[in-house]
């Protein structure tokens, strides 16, 4: 389907790809990965022919459609369902060409029409969009009325409901709640053609793909089965090529000992000069570098204080004169404890957030908090909020003015920014690179409770199993929103789900979470809860 041979495209000053080769067969699902930085989504624009490559071919059948999410879905008066439906064009195109038809030609379209199931279209774009977090009230919203974070999921639904013959998306699961990533996680794998996933989600990577391409120093790898075969194959190479290379450097130390030693002796000149030969064409056996990735920094807490840090009763908290979000929270949060929160978008985790931050009062009830908790608290919507002119340098000063400024570089750099970043501007950052500064920062002062909201957002999927290690390490208490299923499962040791306007402990594992979701899903339910945490007149992201 996908065929990249030799391909060569140098940009901004670097390189990209060097003579990089690469078969994707039809129906395929690979997911991409590689480092932040490395060229995957130039990869999607050389494909899109948005990019020309200096060097080499990109080639798909003439007949191919290519379909891809790129940017969110304007914010236009027509409504959420018709702008779906007019994401098919030969649809769409067919119906306006009934108005005006003549008689002999209505047939045809009508056959047209049945043939590419035109009818049930509503039907598909309604499961699509429920799936996607929507409700049935959503569908006749104008685009107009949704936030840029659900006309990215507008422009999901789109691509999916078109169903081109090649799939590129970009990281679908950034601007996806975790019920979403699980929906658009079973719908890949059933996904009936081609599809290239930019991807950090393990989790969808192992369930939703049969393949995985692997960018790094400028070359395309293709590896057969889902992420955690990979890494097992990547491994198994690393290690025989290291194997290989011992060996190697064993028998150049042997050759070059006997040329030195005999050189300059007549009767074994003729044996020194064929080990020089030898020698000469051994070719290097190249190993697979590794790159170091920073650990994030996490202290703990130097004093534990008294349980419980946190204790609501028949609490209910809101914004203003709107209705509450959260009402009749009944809750207690331990010195140790680890919360995955779930629930879908706008189903209020963000203000339950807020509120244990200490950023949002309680309109009613009894909040009980020790006295001396600090809490760090990452919000996604921080990173949108730095100023592109500000520098980490300039940051960490206001952040720690009693260190000296040797201290506050020393910082920066064991937070992962080289010398050479501490000066840059934020808008000069990777979203990596700030997700980092931000984590890290928040963390600094060892609190008692780290509440992260969506922190793997910017993060490749090394820096997440660097995030991991560091939360395991950290002895404080936890409340962890993300989509991230696998960084969910292996930090929180208790489940809480925001829904019908409260919050209260979920009785499950993740995978009943999991088929809790797609069992309403397939049933054609909206997940419960939803749509209730808004911003002003847009439906919030």
């Amino acid at each position: 389907m996908l065929q990249i041979d030799d391909l060569t495209f140098n940009m901004w000053g670097r390189r990209f790809f060097t003579k990089a080769s690469v078969a994707i067969p039809p129906g395929a699902k690979v997911g991409i990965v590689g480092r932040n930085g490395v060229g995957k989504s130039t990869l999607f624009k050389i494909v899109l022919g948005e990019f020309q490559p200096d060097s080499g071919t990109v080639f798909l059948p003439k007949t191919a459609r290519i379909g891809a999410v790129d940017q969110e879905h304007p914010a236009t008066p027509v409504s959420l369902i018709d702008t779906i439906l007019a994401a098919d064009v030969e649809r769409d195109a067919l119906y306006a060409e009934l108005e005006t038809a003549e008689p002999e030609r209505m047939g045809e379209i009508y056959g047209r029409l049945i043939e590419i199931d035109a009818d049930r279209a509503p039907a598909r774009a309604g499961e699509i969009l429920a799936g996607l977090g929507f409700s049935v009230a959503d569908l006749e919203r104008p685009m107009s009325e949704f936030s840029g974070g659900w006309r990215m999921r507008v422009a999901l639904a789109a691509a999916l409901f078109t169903a081109p013959d090649v799939l590129l998306l970009d990281e679908p699961t950034n601007y996806l709640d975790l019920e979403g990533a699980l929906w658009l996680e079973a719908r890949l794998k059933r996904y009936p053609h081609s599809a290239l996933i930019i991807s950090h989600d393990r989790e969808l990577l192992n369930n939703s793909v049969d393949s995985i391409l692997h960018v790094a120093n400028g070359q395309l790898e293709l590896y057969a089965g889902g992420y955690d075969d990979f890494e097992r194959r990547r491994a198994e190479k690393a290690r025989l090529q290291l194997s290989a290379k011992a060996k190697q450097d064993a028998e150049r130390a042997h050759l070059q000992s006997f040329i030195d030693r005999f050189k300059a002796k007549a009767s074994k000149a003729a044996q020194a000069q064929s080990r020089v030969k030898r020698l000469a064409k051994l070719e290097p056996i190249a190993t697979t570098i590794e790159e170091h990735v920073a650990p994030f920094h996490l202290p703990s807490p130097k004093r534990p204080l008294a349980p419980p840090l946190m204790h609501l009763t028949d609490v209910e908290v809101g914004y203003g004169d709107d209705p509450a979000i959260l009402r009749d929270l009944n809750l207690t949060l331990d010195i140790d404890d680890r919360i995955g929160l779930l629930g879908v978008n706008g189903a209020g985790k963000s203000t339950f957030a807020k509120m244990a931050a200490g950023a949002l009062d309680i309109r009613s009830g009894r909040m009980t908090r020790e006295g001396r908790v600090q809490v760090g608290w990452f919000h996604q919507h921080q990173i949108e909020a730095m100023d592109p002119k500000d520098t980490p340098l300039a940051i960490i000063r206001r952040e720690r003015p009693e260190d000296s400024e040797s201290a506050r570089r020393g910082k920066l750099a064991s937070f992962g920014l080289a010398y050479e970043k501490q000066e840059t501007t934020v808008d000069s950052l990777s979203g990596g690179e700030r997700a980092r500064l931000l984590l890290n920062l928040v963390a600094m002062r060892a609190p008692h409770l780290l509440i992260l909201d969506e922190p793997t957002n910017h993060l490749d999927i090394d820096s997440r199993r660097a995030l991991l290690d560091a939360l395991n390490d950290y002895e404080g208490a936890v409340i962890l929103i993300t989509h991230d299923r696998s960084l969910m499962e292996l930090v929180a040791d208790r489940l809480w789900l925001a829904a019908d306007n409260t919050v209260r402990p979920f009785a499950g594992d993740m995978d009943e979470y999991a088929k809790f979701v797609l069992d309403r899903s397939r049933a054609g339910k909206s997940a419960p809860g939803q749509g209730r945490e808004k911003k002003g007149k847009k439906r919030a992201a």
